[in-house]
């Protein structure tokens, strides 16, 4: 059972920065790859994004809205997965969760295909990130 904690959300002006941290545990046999990745989902009932994956092997896929924004990395240490937002945006406002998919023997490979949430089986509980002007 794979469990993901997050934290360090919170309000910043535009054009600031703020990283958030993913901890996970029960995800540390080496023998099995995943797919970790960052969602956001903005206000009014927008629909929920994948913004930015890592797989175990810390190959990444970035959102293009938040490309060369954003960068997530991971310390395999204290098996946490950090996403690191610069140049915040008013519409990078939102809830952000981090997801992890369940861990099989086979390589996972990040891409446009794995920011679906139905790929996703496990989910943290969520961090408020506001962005104002």
């Amino acid at each position: 059972q794979v469990k993901l904690v997050e934290s360090g959300g919170g309000s910043v002006e535009t054009g600031g920065s703020l990283t958030l941290s993913c901890a996970a545990s029960g995800n540390t046999d080496s023998r099995y790859h995943y797919c970790l990745t960052w969602f956001r989902q903005a206000p009014a009932g927008k629909e929920r994004e994948g913004i930015a994956s890592t797989a175990s092997d810390g190959n990444t896929y970035y959102l293009v809205s938040v490309r060369y924004r954003f960068t997530i990395s991971q310390d395999n240490a204290q098996n946490t997965i950090y996403l690191h937002m610069n140049s915040l945006k008013l519409e990078d406002t939102g809830i952000y969760n981090c997801a992890h998919t369940e861990p099989r023997p086979t390589t996972v490979i990040p891409g446009p295909g794995m920011i679906e949430p139905r790929r996703y089986t496990y989910w943290g509980q969520g961090t408020q990130v506001t962005v104002s002007p």
